[in-house]
């Protein structure tokens, strides 16, 4: 069966965004001359992306507006909305849940949980994310979107890795079976 990873950023204080949805308070690492390369590392090992369609527009309108950045997999975008069809890119209105059980029993490569927090929150929810690689960065923003939200029940996870590089600590869990 093919792993679900939700690979995300978040505040110290839990928010993957600012209150404006921004996410210009995360660290250029270009300059880091420790930094180890997770998301190279998660590159390799993944074909499929899941993105919910806010960070599917922050992307496409701010952070990469020229080209997809997320060319060499395929794509699922969740939204209620039909833009014009992009190569490697599906734009899905089924349920996130459904859509990402059946990408795990298909063959293939591990599936990125890319983003927003309604999508990873849904997906934590059903308990469908095998891994979380979060990389907590060392600011605290005080509001903004979540990354976590109510569950209703208790998810054990498994302490896969911890480092820490440029002042980032980044915790990788497996969800206990």
């Amino acid at each position: 069966m093919r792993e679900l990873i939700l690979f995300i950023a978040m505040s110290l204080d839990g928010y993957i965004a600012d209150r404006t949805g921004g996410v210009g308070w995360l660290p250029e690492l270009s300059q880091c001359v420790e930094c180890p390369d997770p998301y190279t590392a998660l590159t390799r090992e993944i074909d499929t992306v899941l993105l919910g369609w806010n960070t599917y527009r922050q992307i496409r309108s701010e952070l990469s507006p020229d080209v997809w950045v997320y060319r060499d997999f395929t794509s699922y975008v969740f939204t209620r909305r039909t833009p014009p069809p992009e190569a490697h890119i599906h734009f899905t209105g089924e349920s996130p849940c459904t859509l990402a059980a059946r990408l795990k029993r298909a063959s293939g490569k591990g599936i990125w949980v890319c983003g927003g927090a309604q999508l990873a929150q849904q997906l934590m929810a059903a308990d469908l994310i095998d891994r979380y690689h979060i990389s907590v960065i060392p600011t605290l923003l005080g509001d903004g979107i979540p990354l976590f939200g109510k569950l209703e029940q208790e998810r054990k996870l498994t302490l896969l890795k911890a480092q820490t590089y440029c002042g980032i600590t980044d915790l990788v869990f497996a969800r206990r079976r």
